[in-house]
């Protein structure tokens, strides 16, 4: 009985751990399936997270990109707008500049036309003297002096002429006087020629460029002495004909001539005489008298003058060339071939047949 007892016992006791164990298992089996579910929603949320931070982070850069874009493009507009500025800016300025420029340009014309150069005049010569001697033209604005020789070097030209602190070895001062009206510098130009003082003949021309110098009326001096005055020189060519001027060029600072000058006549008769005195001393010097070439036409002559050169020399060339003297080969005519077909040597039989 004792052992069908405990034999009972151990199969209850088996049930109930088999109940037990099964219960657990059931128990973990029905527990498992809910962790699963909140890891698989971890994860779908974690990911959906993932996109969203992904998402917000491209729409920052993109708004990142676009604020550069729009501060790049206001940059430029700005770079843009500055240069714009700067550039009307320096075209107003050289546009005023040449405004400008071209009132001085009218103004200084326009004060040459009204300005009256009078060259060879004395170095005692004051401005009342020249102021009586043009006051019956019109009315004067101002007379100037130039080509002056200060007594000193550290005297300015301008305080030499207020001072009257000129260079002993000084002969000459030139002058310009300066009219109101145009008009009456043209009157002025009668005084040319006239002595002021003995052994001065002044020279009066006006101040513009647009007076041409007639060349056809002149002649070119060279060799001059370097100490010669305008006097001595209008004495030398006189007895050729009547003398409008003489300008003999010289040095700003020391007054001295630089060996050469001008004749202007009144007539060209005077220049064909004038051509003649070439070689004639004057002060102890030869000197030279040539006619003033007109610079258009010597800008032409030297083109003009080359082609029949280059034609001479081209045929000096071939003479040369062509000359027994120099030891040139010649070229040799090809000889020209035979175009008959050659001969074949025949052999007679007699001798074909003993040779066998």
């Amino acid at each position: 009985l004792l052992t069908i007892f405990l034999k009972g016992n151990k199969k209850r006791k088996r049930t109930e751990d088999g109940e037990k164990v099964s219960e657990e298992q059931s128990s973990s089996i029905i527990q498992e399936p809910p962790v699963k579910a909140k890891k698989a929603k971890k994860k779908e949320r974690s990911e959906a997270e993932k996109k969203l931070s992904e998402r917000e982070n491209a729409l920052e850069q993109a708004d990142e990109e676009e604020d550069q874009k729009l501060f790049q493009n206001k940059a430029k507009q700005k770079k843009k707008a500055s240069q714009a500025i700067t550039k009307n800016v320096v075209n107003s300025a050289t546009g005023a500049a040449a405004k400008q420029q071209k009132r001085k340009r009218v103004a200084d014309e326009t004060a040459d036309r009204r300005t009256v150069f009078v060259g060879n005049l004395p170095v005692t010569c004051t401005v009342q003297v020249l102021k009586s001697l043009f006051k019956k033209y019109g009315q004067i604005q101002s007379i100037r002096f130039r080509s002056l020789i200060p007594a000193e070097d550290t005297v300015s030209k301008k305080v030499a002429a207020i001072k009257h602190r000129v260079h002993p070895n000084a002969k000459f001062v030139n002058a310009y006087v300066v009219f109101k009206e145009e008009c009456d510098a043209q009157k002025a130009l009668k005084e040319n020629g006239t002595e002021i003082a003995s052994g001065f003949h002044i020279r009066v021309d006006t101040a513009s460029k647009s007076s041409s110098h007639d060349n056809k009326r002149s002649v070119f001096l060279g060799n001059l002495p370097y100490d010669i005055r305008d006097d001595a020189v209008r004495e030398h060519f006189c007895v050729c004909g009547d003398v409008v001027g003489v300008r003999v060029v010289r040095d700003s600072r020391t007054g001295l001539g630089k060996g050469f000058g001008y004749v202007l006549f009144e007539n060209t008769d005077a220049v064909h005489l004038a051509l003649k005195l070439n070689n004639s001393v004057l002060m102890g010097r030869k000197i030279r008298v040539q006619r003033i070439a007109d610079k258009r036409k010597a800008q032409k002559s030297p083109d003009q003058s080359r082609a029949p050169k280059d034609r001479v020399d081209k045929k000096k060339k071939k003479e040369k060339s062509c000359s027994n003297d120099s030891f040139v080969g010649e070229k040799a005519t090809p000889l020209k071939k035979s175009t008959k077909p050659k001969r074949i040597k025949t052999v007679p039989r007699s001798k074909a047949g003993k040779n066998k």
